[in-house]
């Protein structure tokens, strides 16, 4: 009986936190599926096809994966040097620590204002290179006419707001590695960039997944930033189902954005899951 108790012990702690689940997560996906494939209460592809013809959805589709593609790496290699420094530095580590992860304390929103601030016609920018003398007058970085410098304001906005995200998760994961096997290869005369590759990455490699994970699914997600900079000069899928669902008022197609968003997330983690897959031994 005993046996039996301690055995459904576990399951019965982690009952109100799959009810909870169930209820905040599980429910709303279910109703945002039923949502877009009916129309007019009988099931029906419509909301797909007119997602699909949707004159925004082939730009935002690019707009968003080429975001990934550029960001995402970017920031894991920031993250990875910055990380490597921290862990080289004596006193004084957690208040660096502290002040590199201070955009993770700002919104969304508010940080999409504050380099839109920097970037727009009369901000900080400008009035910096019109000081120098290097224009003639306030110039246009955020709008269609300039898709180059728009998306790169949206890609450093991303960087600076995100990178202490994946920051962080190295830094928890390079504190997990025992000094030994650093010690031990510095014994043998192994240089600094021999024992980083041979040791600290593969050895890190559970907390890059998670961090890669994790930073993927959520520039898939991205909105406010660019929507704060861009507004609709920089379509992305997320955008793209904000406009449905407030002032198209279509909820179907709304719903069908943000299945598509779901489904190339965990295709992405499913992904990460094959290539960076951790051994067992590994595993924290």
């Amino acid at each position: 009986m005993k046996r039996a108790q301690s055995r459904a012990l576990p399951y019965l702690l982690l009952g109100p936190s799959l009810v909870f689940l169930a209820v905040i997560f599980l429910l709303p996906l279910v109703q945002t599926i039923a949502l877009s494939f009916s129309e007019g209460g009988v099931a029906s592809l419509g909301n797909y096809r007119r997602m699909v013809s949707d004159l925004n959805f082939g730009l935002a589709l690019r707009n968003t994966f080429l975001l990934v593609l550029v960001v995402v790496p970017i920031q894991l290699a920031l993250a990875l040097g910055l990380s490597v420094m921290i862990e080289k530095i004596g006193r004084g580590r957690d208040l660096v620590l502290w002040v590199w992860t201070i955009p993770l304390g700002v919104s969304d929103l508010a940080a999409g204002l504050v380099w839109l601030a920097i970037l727009q016609d009369r901000g900080y920018l400008n009035s910096a290179l019109y000081g120098l003398g290097l224009v003639d007058g306030p110039t246009a970085w955020l709008t269609y006419e300039t898709p180059g410098t728009l998306f790169l304001g949206v890609v450093l906005a991303e960087i600076w707001r995100a990178t202490a995200i994946v920051l962080v998760i190295l830094v928890a994961g390079l504190q997990l590695i025992p000094k030994e096997y650093r010690e031990a290869a510095e014994v043998f005369g192994a240089r600094p960039w021999t024992i980083f590759r041979r040791i600290t990455l593969p050895l890190l490699k559970p907390s890059i997944q998670t961090a890669l994970i994790l930073r993927t699914v959520l520039a898939f997600e991205v909105f406010a930033v660019v929507y704060a900079i861009g507004g609709t000069n920089f379509p992305v899928l997320v955008g793209e189902a904000y406009t449905w669902q407030n002032a198209n008022q279509n909820t179907g197609v709304a719903a069908a954005y943000a299945m598509l968003i779901v489904v190339i997330s965990l295709a992405a983690t499913a992904i990460y899951l094959r290539v960076l897959r951790v051994p067992a031994e590994q595993q924290p």
